[in-house]
């Protein structure tokens, strides 16, 4: 275990005017709380923060951070409060130990909701201080090295938590280091045997490499220093974990992977990075299409080098990275590098952040925006995951501007990156100047324009389609604005026809008023309420005049007419008239709520047996559904004639330049003879009418009974097709289902 005076002289080799005192009463305090408490290794409890401080030290941390390292488990497994730890060591170090406390007391593989709910604190925690994220990421690093002594499924449940959460994190910040240990570590847990094979496979490769890697270091490095270029040039093995999922994702054996071995070439400067490319391809044969510039067009986590792959001296494939110090930093330590102090003095409350300039800070901020936009925790949770995963393609704007997308990525992809308002009203696009499918896969270098139309709203069949998180997330909160918008709608109107009906003047602002006494929050809540069933337009109208009484008879039949008033059925032993409500014959009431189709922009649906315009029509309002509609002569209605409010007078609103079909269900009596149903669809296809389904309800030697389910412009078309159908041989008998 790490003596006091050795972690002060770690972090003032690094660091020289640190503030000792703060580092040697956090040792203190932390050692006396966590006194004889063990781990599960048996080890004193206090090596754990004292080993996540010794990582924090190889990343050349300030001493507040490792501090809070140190601090990191009292308020959770001692004695120690908040209050106490702000009285000694000031109150910012006292907000981060309760902050990454906080984020222990969660299960995080205990629940989907809750690992979401905990990720969504990790990162808004990491918002308001980017050295939540280094302890955080350092605590589960050694956690993952003392692995060894839990049980086995703990073991394998931690593991895959890292896999899934804290190594694509890592990633994403840009640690590359910590990604590929955390990774290897957890690949161990979850899964062994494949562990075991591939570092096997990759000893016994290493040891038969072991001299071309050397060759290859000293050949480089001296022609190099013939160019006047002072290179460090390190031969390396790629890491098992990443071998692995490498064979997974492309399908390959070990053999066939052509960067198992790769060298890292730094350089003084960004010019001598393109010069040693050029000695580098000029040395040994380039492999085309192996080449990536990710100094000029650097990844969104700030990582910036050449790659590029070359045939080595014995005729295998080697990869090269080229970078500069700097960069070799920045790929290293990712955000810990480009943390920033607001307060350059000596203040160990001072603020740490992410630098703006940084893609690591962009990618943050905009997953933090998707908090704010309300998705739920498992959407949240999927977003995030999506974004953590994926490798990338850059594209571009029409005007320049580069666009990281993951891998598989579409022009909706695309749209979504530049702006939600873009997604959202986009139609269609062009990639490189030729119009293209919305559904094309992206590739590097693509120029895409979007196509936009206003007003227009994404299908929901695109969130499907879509691979990153913040499309899909988008595309669902425009389908649900929409179908919103629809209810709204349709409540607006069924309670304008309702207190017009009832001689009162309905209004938007009266709504407001009643508010609280329907138990809602805003206007379109009440008025979507309405449309989809959930609130009974006269309970509306009998909140806002509670004199209002329904005009009773006590006796008539239902559904019959009378004086200009539609008796619609009994209840307790009284019979509901409403005005204006669905009449068995003639026009309906000017009141009608007026119907083009399921395409409109109403949440409307056809009852089981269709409807078609020339049918006169009356609406139920169902619960969550909205309004579905019947024929006046539909047997379905007799159901509702005890619910006279769910009653909705509607009319079609059809013009000659709509091109939409509409749901009719027709019987067939056919005789049973080789061809008969081939006659009857050619009909029917004659006809300009199409079969959406067909069943065989009864099978007799002489005749089958079939019922069709067919899509006709309107009643006449309907009828026309009928007419022709009963004049052929085949059928002996036809007739509209419900009709």
């Amino acid at each position: 275990m790490m003596r006091q005076y050795e972690l002060v002289e770690k972090v003032a080799a690094y660091k020289p005017d640190l503030d000792e005192a703060l580092l040697n009463r956090a040792y203190v305090y932390a050692m006396q709380k966590h006194g004889a408490q063990k781990r599960a290794s048996g080890d004193p409890y206090f090596s754990h923060p004292l080993e996540v401080a010794a990582i924090l030290t190889g990343m050349h941390l300030d001493e507040a951070t490792i501090a809070v390292a140190l601090l990191h488990d009292t308020i959770e497994d001692t004695d120690a409060t908040r209050k106490e730890i702000d009285q000694l060591f000031g109150q910012k170090i006292g907000q981060l130990v309760e902050g990454l406390t906080k984020l222990k007391r969660l299960d995080l593989v205990s629940r989907k909701a809750a690992q979401a709910e905990n990720l969504r604190k990790l990162l808004l925690a990491i918002a308001d201080d980017i050295r939540v994220l280094l302890v955080k990421l350092a605590d589960r690093l050694h956690n993952m090295r003392t692995l060894g002594p839990m049980a086995p499924e703990k073991r394998a449940r931690i593991a895959q938590e890292t896999m899934d959460i804290y190594a694509p994190l890592a990633g994403r910040m840009g640690m590359q280091d910590m990604r590929e240990e955390l990774e290897d570590l957890a690949f161990r847990h979850t899964n062994l045997e494949a562990y075991e094979t591939i570092v096997s496979r990759l000893k016994e490769l290493g040891d038969r490499q072991a001299g071309n890697i050397l060759r290859i270091e000293t050949d480089l490095t001296e022609r190099l220093r013939e160019a006047g270029i002072e290179a460090k040039v390190s031969g390396r093995q790629k890491k098992p974990y990443s071998v692995f999922s490498k064979m997974q994702r492309k399908a390959l054996s070990l053999e066939q992977l052509s960067d198992i071995f790769g060298f890292r070439v730094i350089v003084p400067t960004e010019e001598k990075c393109y010069a040693t490319l050029g000695i580098v391809h000029r040395t040994w044969p380039m492999v085309p299409g192996r080449f990536k510039d990710y100094i000029s067009t650097p990844k969104q986590n700030d990582y910036r080098s050449l790659h590029t792959t070359v045939v080595g001296p014995s005729r295998q494939r080697v990869e090269m990275q080229i970078r500069t110090q700097a960069m070799h930093e920045i790929a290293e330590y990712g955000v810990a590098v480009h943390a920033v102090y607001k307060d350059a003095s000596r203040d160990a409350g001072a603020k740490a952040y992410l630098s703006k300039d940084s893609n690591a800070y962009g990618w943050l901020r905009r997953t933090i925006e998707l908090l704010a936009e309300g998705d739920n925790p498992e959407e949240f949770l999927e977003h995030t995951k999506l974004e953590l995963f994926q490798d990338q393609v850059f594209c571009f704007t029409p005007k320049g501007r580069l666009i990281a997308l993951p891998r598989g990525a579409t022009p909706i992809d695309f749209a979504y990156a530049v702006h939600t308002d873009v997604g959202d009203t986009c139609i269609g696009c062009k990639i490189d100047g030729r119009v293209m499918p919305v559904v094309t896969e992206l590739s590097n270098g693509d120029e895409v324009e979007i196509v936009r139309a206003k007003g227009s709203t994404p299908p929901q069949a695109w969130e499907s389609i879509a691979v990153t998180g913040k499309a899909r997330s988008a595309i669902r909160r425009a389908a649900r604005a929409s179908i919103r918008r629809q209810y709204s709608g349709l409540g607006q109107q069924i309670l304008e026809r309702t207190f017009q009906r009832s001689g009162k003047t309905f209004s938007r602002e009266a709504l407001k008023a009643l508010l609280a006494k329907l138990g809602q929050k805003e206007i379109e809540d009440a008025l979507a309420a309405v449309g989809r069933g959930e609130l009974m337009p006269s309970d509306v109208l009998k909140a806002a005049y509670p004199d209002y009484q329904d005009s009773r008879v006590t006796k008539a039949d239902p559904r019959q007419e009378q004086d200009g008033w539609f008796n619609l059925g009994t209840a307790a032993g009284m019979i509901f008239r409403v005005p204006g409500l669905a009449r068995p014959s003639g026009e309906p009431s000017a009141n009608a709520i007026p119907i083009r189709g399921v395409g409109d922009d109403m949440a409307v649906q056809f009852g089981p047996d269709g409807a078609v315009p020339g049918d006169r029509i009356v609406g139920i309002v169902e619960p969550g559904k909205g309004i579905t509609i019947y024929p006046i002569q539909s047997p379905a209605l007799n159901d509702f004639d005890e619910h006279p409010d769910r009653w909705v007078d509607v009319r079609w609103d059809i013009d000659a330049a709509m091109s939409e079909r509409f749901p009719a269900k027709i019987a067939i009596a056919a005789v049973n003879q080789p061809g008969s149903l081939a006659e009857i669809a050619e009909t029917i296809a004659a006809n300009d009418a199409n079969i959406h389904n067909l069943s065989m309800v009864a099978t007799a030697p002489d005749v089958t009974k079939m019922v069709l389910e067919l899509e006709v412009w309107d009643l006449q078309h309907l009828n026309q097709t009928l007419k022709q159908l009963r004049g052929k041989a085949c059928v002996s008998e036809v007739s509209r289902v419900n009709g």
